[in-house]
Formats: C-alpha cells, sequence, structure tokens
C-alpha cells in the first residue's frame, strides 16, 4: 500500500503546483531524477524527504 500511496499522492501534489519533477527535486534538497524516481516505484522516499515534502510550498 504505501509503494503506491506515496508515489500517487506525490504526483497529484506536482500537479497542482505546477512543477516538474526535476525543479521539486532540486528546491527540495535532492539530485535532479529524485521524484521522477518515486513517481515511477523505483525508489521508496526516506523519512527526511516525506518530512520536507509535508512543508513543501
Amino acid at each position: 500500500m504505501y509503494e503506491d500511496f506515496v508515489p500517487e499522492r506525490l504526483i497529484k501534489l506536482r500537479t497542482l503546483k505546477g512543477v516538474s519533477t526535476r525543479d521539486m527535486s532540486l528546491s527540495l534538497g535532492q539530485v535532479n531524477n529524485y521524484i521522477n524516481n518515486i513517481e515511477n516505484k523505483k525508489l521508496l522516499p526516506s523519512c527526511i524527504f516525506l518530512e520536507k515534502w509535508i512543508y513543501y510550498k
């Protein structure tokens, strides 16, 4: 369940904000393909990332 929930919610948030995966990754202090890897279920986010994601503007 977690493996599907996070990527789906991340896509919704990113789409609502009108931000590219690259821009979101870099603004959260990650490498440029970090968000893309999470959305494509190649990577699970770290706890630190989840905390940053909560406060993403």
